[in-house]
């Protein structure tokens, strides 16, 4: 594991320590599985789409925190994703996440050399606006929450040689989830605008536009208390001229094995990434948190 998510561990295991104070604020008062696990960017959510539930098991009277690390293998890249978040009363939900994007053999294809590598740091907040997804069962209304995402990409000089305007972006969004608590069923959607290209790692903007707005969404069913079946669905800006930007999903299995430990499997496809053809692989997360 590298530095940031051993440093990202420690703070958790630090703050999650069995001192009086840390156990009436981490009180886990929360249902298992609700924090959902941190998606490619950092939030609480699925794998590819945010919800709007925030993230860890603090309840209105406490705090959770979480990290994380997430290694997606491509068919000719590969990303890995470290960070951490802490969830505040159940209300606001501030995180980080450094992304790393390596090019591998598909480099020396590009131009850049053989393991090229983007590196991009995000910063997120959400704030649950109204609902309760789990004290709401008797109505329709889902919990909605909006956030934002401050990414910031280290290769400005690359980027704008491919066509895109910015090394750095902003993306807006607003959320939507529905937990069918009898059914074991959640359902989300949102809304995001972006004008990232790849998520940022291939910076911002370009030739075909800037911001437009996106959506993600999916589903979540759990069998049993413990494990969740889903998928994320989410559609991506086409801003860069040189190659099209595709849709990408992913089917995964979360197994919640206590409130501390979460593992995330699944299968993502994020389409064709700079002409090198469609990219689809395995999606390998870790997340422990108190």
């Amino acid at each position: 594991m590298r530095g940031s998510f051993r440093a990202a561990m420690g703070v958790v295991l630090m703050l999650g320590s069995g001192a009086a104070w840390a156990q009436d604020m981490f009180d886990s008062g929360r249902l298992l599985a609700t924090g959902g696990v941190s998606q490619v960017e950092g939030a609480g959510g699925g794998g590819l789409a945010v919800w709007s539930l925030i993230t860890g098991y603090g309840s209105r009277d406490g705090i959770g925190v979480d990290a994380h690390v997430t290694y997606v293998p491509l068919s000719d890249f590969s990303l890995l994703t470290e960070g951490a978040a802490v969830g505040l009363f159940d209300r606001v939900e501030l995180s980080y996440a450094r992304q790393t994007f390596d090019t591998r053999d598909a480099g020396i294809r590009l131009g850049l050399g053989k393991g090229f590598k983007f590196d991009q740091d995000i910063l997120g907040a959400k704030v649950r606006l109204f609902g309760d997804a789990v004290f709401d069962q008797d109505s329709w209304a889902p919990q909605v929450a909006a956030g934002v995402q401050y990414k910031m990409n280290d290769r400005g000089d690359v980027i704008r040689a491919i066509g895109g305007r910015h090394d750095g972006g902003t993306d807006y969004y607003l959320a939507a989830s529905k937990l069918f608590l009898a059914e074991r069923l959640l359902v989300n959607a949102t809304l995001r605008e972006t004008e990232a290209n790849q998520y940022g790692l291939l910076g911002f903007g370009g030739g075909n536009g800037g911001y437009s707005t996106q959506f993600e969404g999916g589903a979540a069913f759990l069998p049993v208390r413990s494990v969740a079946l889903g998928f994320d669905y989410r559609t991506k800006p086409d801003n860069l001229k040189f190659a099209k930007e595709d849709d990408a999903f992913d089917i995964f299995v979360a197994w919640f094995v206590n409130k501390n430990l979460s593992l995330t499997l699944a299968y993502a496809d994020l389409g064709d990434i700079a002409l090198q053809g469609r990219q689809d692989g395995a999606y390998l997360s870790l997340q422990v948190g108190f």
